[in-house]
């Protein structure tokens, strides 16, 4: 079988590690855009032509279901792109998950970027999914944009300035950006910092293991085969065959799917 992901970048690492971890057999296609990005400045109506671009590329594979592991372009593009895929390809939008970070009550803190932070889409999710939890929108300006580049000062940089708008006694903490599940455990860490003796761990609510096991169920698959541990991977970068990104194996998911991809690179990693 086979699964694409599509992104402006390599935010979709996550949800294709997590695919790879549920389907170790499954063929993947990494489509990105390169030449494009970042998609959070641009209209809506610009934003949803390119994300029609890059779905294309990934569709022209064949693949079983297609996922869309960006929040900004599920926000803007995925009706666009399920009427001019489905239902030939399934394709499975990225939600932040407010849900079951709000399961719980207490008070939860959503990280997202600036676009996001405050927009309609995501105060309609608090209204409809928060139940009651006490919620704190976090703006993180500049981390997608520093994990895209591997950048770890500016990674650390963007991580504490977050950190120091979250209120020390959040319960939870929503990753609503794909690219943010790559640096989880650095968030969790700058959260947790100073936090009064006595609260609970910090709990992280990312989206990669929701939506890699709803494209699995919508393609219909079945377990994987006991012995099936191997993977071909196709990159995508604005629609031309390459290979992964170098800052993409700067992370452990990237350095997961190099390692068990079973075919060489058509050209050098950039």
């Amino acid at each position: 079988m086979k699964i694409a992901l599509m992104d402006s970048g390599i935010g979709l690492l996550a949800a294709a590690a997590a695919v790879h971890r549920l389907r170790p057999d499954a063929d993947l296609v990494l489509s990105c855009d390169p030449d494009g990005m970042p998609w959070g400045p641009r209209t809506p109506e610009d934003l949803t032509a390119r994300a029609l671009a890059v779905a294309r590329a990934a569709a022209a594979h064949r693949p079983d279901a297609l996922i869309v592991a960006c929040n900004t372009a599920s926000v803007h593009a995925l009706p666009a792109l399920r009427a001019a895929l489905e239902p030939g390809v399934p394709v499975i939008g990225t939600v932040p998950a407010i849900k079951p970070a709000a399961a719980g009550g207490g008070r939860v803190a959503i990280w997202a970027t600036p676009a996001t932070t405050g927009s309609a889409y995501q105060r309609g999710l608090i209204r409809d999914f928060a139940d009651g939890a006490e919620i704190t929108e976090v703006p993180c300006p500049g981390l997608a944009d520093a994990v895209e580049q591997a950048d770890e000062a500016a990674i650390d940089r963007t991580v504490a300035a977050a950190a120091a708008l979250t209120p020390m006694d959040v319960r939870a903490v929503v990753l609503g950006c794909t690219h943010y599940e790559l640096v989880a455990e650095r968030i969790r860490a700058a959260v947790s910092a100073g936090r009064p003796d006595g609260l609970k761990p910090v709990v992280l609510h990312g989206s990669a293991g929701a939506v890699a096991a709803q494209a699995l169920r919508r393609a219909d698959a079945q377990p994987a085969p006991a012995a099936a541990h191997s993977t071909r991977l196709t990159v995508l970068l604005s629609g031309q065959q390459g290979a992964l990104p170098r800052p993409a194996l700067a992370y452990a998911e990237g350095r997961l799917l190099d390692t068990a991809n079973t075919v060489d690179p058509v050209t050098p990693a950039c």
